[in-house]
């Protein structure tokens, strides 16, 4: 079977982010895929409100996994790392990811949407996903990760840290 090229974005404010980012990618590719390549982490400021900031980091996989086999997945591994989903989508938490591109497919379902639909706006997406990827071309878009940072309107701090999650 063929392996689907896959880019995800990690997210954690809560506890050891490093821990939540290094065990996320752990049980990714225990039960999802390769793991191709990972970008840094950065550190951002919250989107939509004032609490401790994030660390983020956006990893290439191969998967042989559908969409939303893999997206069922991810919510697996996101309970099991402490997070509690509720109504609020933003809050603080222990492991988010969100899958960004499932190769150069166009998805849109009520339980998932990829491209994700908010990357072009995000600094913090699209600076961890230029470092490994910005020439990958946005299908909907039609323009490379790198022209859609350059457009990037969005004022947050991103700062990238020292390490890549599993160095630390």
């Amino acid at each position: 079977m063929n392996k689907n090229k896959v880019y995800l974005l990690l997210g954690s404010n809560l506890g050891n982010r490093i821990f939540f980012l290094n065990r996320a990618i752990e049980r990714l590719t225990e039960s999802a895929g390769d793991l191709i390549t990972k970008s840094s982490v950065y550190e951002t400021q919250s989107w939509g409100y004032d609490d401790q900031p994030y660390y983020n980091q956006v990893v290439e996989i191969a998967t042989e996994l559908q969409p939303l086999t893999l997206l069922n997945l991810i919510h697996i591994i996101e309970t099991d790392l402490g997070r509690k989903r509720t109504s609020n989508s933003y809050q603080a938490r222990t492991i988010d990811i969100d899958i960004l591109f499932y190769d150069v497919e166009v998805i849109n379902t009520t339980d998932l949407i990829v491209p994700h639909r908010f990357l072009h706006l995000r600094k913090f997406v699209l600076i961890p996903l230029s470092e490994i990827a910005g020439n990958l071309v946005h299908p909907i878009f039609n323009k490379t990760i790198n022209q859609l940072l350059e457009d990037c309107e969005d004022n947050l701090e991103v700062t990238k840290i020292g390490f890549s999650a599993s160095e630390n």
